[in-house]
C-alpha cells in the first residue's frame, strides 16, 4: 500500500509504468530501475512510498480491481433491478471491457495470478476479487433459482469467465469478445430454460 502523502498524480503514473514494463519484459525482469525510468521518477520515490516492487505490484492490482469494480457498478446501475438476465450478462461483459483486455492489463493480470499463489497478501486480493464476482452473480441468480442451484450456476459462470479470459489471453489470435459473451450467454439461457421446464 502506498504511504499517506503520496501525490495522487504519481499513483496512476507509477501504475501505468508498472504495467507497461511488465508487458514489455515480464514480472521477474520488471525491476524498480526500469519502472522508475518508464515513469520518469527516481527509484527512491518507489521504495519510499511503496516499499519496493512488491508494494507497487499490489497497488497496481488494486488499481486494476478498482477500475473493474467501477465498470461493473456502472453497467448494473444502467439496468432495472428486475432485469436479472440482462444484469448477469452485464457482469459478464464487464470482465471483457476494453480496459481489462489491453495488452498491458492482461499481462499484469497473468503475472498477478501466478505470483499470488506464493504471496498471502496478493492471494487475499485475488480472493476478494473472486468473492465480489460471485456476490454480484448471486444477487441476480437467487432471484431466479433456489439457493443451492444459484450457487452452482454462479460458480459455473465465474469459471467460464476465467477460463475464456485465460484462453483469450494466451491465444496468439485471441478470441472475439462477442464470441466469448455468446458462449456464456448460451449457458445462462440453457439454465433459464431448464428452470422454466420444471414448472
Amino acid at each position: 500500500m502506498p504511504k499517506v502523502g503520496m501525490p495522487d498524480i504519481r499513483k496512476p503514473q507509477l501504475v501505468k509504468a508498472t504495467m507497461t514494463v511488465i508487458e514489455r519484459v515480464g514480472l521477474h525482469a520488471a525491476s524498480i530501475a526500469l519502472i522508475s525510468e518508464e515513469a520518469g521518477v527516481s527509484s527512491g520515490i518507489i521504495n519510499h512510498y511503496f516499499g519496493g516492487k512488491h508494494g507497487l505490484l499490489e497497488e497496481t492490482m488494486r488499481s486494476i480491481l478498482r477500475e473493474h469494480g467501477a465498470t461493473v457498478s456502472k453497467a448494473l446501475a444502467d439496468l432495472p433491478k428486475t432485469a436479472h438476465k440482462q444484469r448477469i450478462l452485464a457482469i459478464v461483459k464487464a470482465n471483457f471491457d476494453n480496459y481489462q483486455t489491453q495488452g498491458c492489463v492482461i499481462k499484469t493480470w497473468l503475472a498477478f495470478w501466478s505470483h499470488s499463489m506464493h504471496d498471502k497478501q496478493l492471494m487475499r486480493l485475488q480472493r476478494v476479487n473472486e468473492m465480489r464476482l460471485l456476490s454480484h452473480l448471486l444477487i441476480e441468480l437467487k432471484a431466479i433459482f433456489c439457493e443451492s442451484h444459484a450457487q452452482n450456476v454462479a460458480h459455473a459462470i465465474a469459471a467460464l469467465i476465467d477460463g475464456m479470459w485465460l484462453r483469450a489471453a494466451l491465444s496468439p489470435e485471441g478470441l472475439s469478445h462477442n464470441h466469448i459473451e455468446s458462449i456464456i450467454e448460451n449457458y445462462v439461457e440453457t439454465q433459464l430454460l431448464a428452470q422454466q421446464t420444471q414448472y
